[in-house]
C-alpha cells in the first residue's frame, strides 16, 4: 500500500538537498529555491510538473514501476534511496546488479560535468543508459534503441549499419572482442540470464556470430584508443578511459583526442557541429 505522506517527504527532502550543479544545471544570480523547483525536477525524471507536484502534495494515481525508476534517477537516489522510494509507493524495488539500469548518483554527477566532451554510461551488455551532448554527437543518440538491439554486441552483428561508424581494420577485432565478451558475461550471470538470452538470439540470426562464438575465445578487451569514421568530421582516434561501478556493472566511458592532434581539432569541430544540430 502506498504511504502517500512518507512518499511526499521524502520526496521533497531529496529535492531539497540537490542543488543544480549536482545535476548539471546552470544556478541563475537571483535564484532564492532551496534545493531544485519542482519543475526542473520533473523535466530530469521526463515527467509533467503537475504529476510531480501532485505526488509531493499527497495527491494523484500511485506511480507505476517506470515511473518510480525515473523519479529515483532523477532525483540522482542511491540504491538505498531508490528501494526506499519503492516501498513508500507500494511497490517491490526492482533488482539490482547487472539487470539493473539505475545509475549510481556518483556516475551522474560526473557525466553532468562532461557536457564538453564525448561520454556515456553502459550496462555491461554494452546498452546505452546516458550520454553527454557531444557522445550523441559522435555515435548517434544510442539510448533510442528497444528489446535486444539495445546491446551493442547485438546490433555489430545484427545491423551492417552499426559498424560504419568504426574503422574498417578494426572489425575483425570488434567481431571477437564482442563474442568473447558475451561469453563471459553468460557464464558470470547463468543460463537464464539477459546475456544467455542474447546470445541464443545471435546462434539464431548471425552466421559470423556462430563461427565466432564456436572459437570459445575468452579475455579479448577492448582497445584504449578507438578509430571512428565519423560522417561528417572523418576519422578520428580517441582515447577511452573507463570508470566502472562494479554494484551495477555500469562503466562511464569517456573519449578524449591528444591535444593538438588531427582528432582534437576534429573534436573541437564535432563539438560546434553538435551545439548546432541541438540549436
Amino acid at each position: 500500500m502506498i504511504d502517500r505522506a512518507g512518499l511526499a517527504e521524502f520526496l521533497r527532502s531529496r529535492r531539497e538537498a540537490l542543488q543544480p550543479e549536482d545535476v548539471g544545471l546552470r544556478r541563475g544570480p537571483r535564484r532564492r529555491t532551496n534545493g531544485l523547483r519542482r519543475e526542473e525536477v520533473a523535466t530530469l525524471c521526463h515527467m509533467s510538473t503537475d504529476y510531480y507536484s501532485r505526488l509531493e502534495r499527497e495527491r494523484g494515481p500511485q506511480p507505476s514501476s517506470q515511473m518510480l525508476a525515473s523519479i529515483a534517477q532523477g532525483l540522482h537516489l542511491s540504491l538505498d534511496e531508490r528501494d526506499h522510494l519503492f516501498r513508500l509507493a507500494g511497490q517491490n524495488p526492482p533488482a539490482r546488479g547487472g539487470a539493473s539500469a539505475h545509475i549510481s548518483p556518483g556516475l551522474l554527477r560526473i557525466l553532468d560535468r562532461l557536457n564538453d566532451t564525448p561520454a556515456e554510461i553502459v550496462t555491461e551488455l554494452g546498452e546505452t543508459l546516458r550520454q553527454t551532448p557531444m557522445g550523441v554527437a559522435l555515435t548517434g543518440d544510442t539510448t533510442r534503441y528497444t528489446g535486444a538491439a539495445r546491446s551493442s554486441g547485438y546490433r555489430w552483428f545484427t545491423d551492417p549499419a552499426a559498424r560504419d561508424l568504426y574503422a574498417p581494420e578494426e572489425h575483425a577485432f570488434l567481431t571477437r572482442m564482442y563474442a568473447s565478451g558475451l561469453r563471459e558475461i553468460a557464464t558470470l550471470r547463468g543460463p537464464d540470464s539477459r546475456a544467455a538470452h542474447l546470445a541464443d538470439l545471435l546462434l539464431t540470426q548471425s552466421e559470423e556470430f556462430r563461427r565466432v562464438w564456436d572459437d570459445h575465445e575468452i579475455g579479448i578487451r577492448p582497445h584504449d584508443v578507438k578509430h571512428f569514421i565519423h560522417p561528417e568530421v572523418g576519422a578520428l582516434e580517441l582515447t577511452c578511459q573507463r570508470l566502472v561501478d562494479p554494484d551495477q556493472s555500469h562503466s562511464l566511458l569517456v573519449y578524449t583526442a591528444i591535444p593538438g592532434s588531427d582528432s582534437h581539432d576534429k573534436l573541437n569541430l564535432l563539438s560546434v557541429i553538435g551545439t548546432q544540430a541541438l540549436g
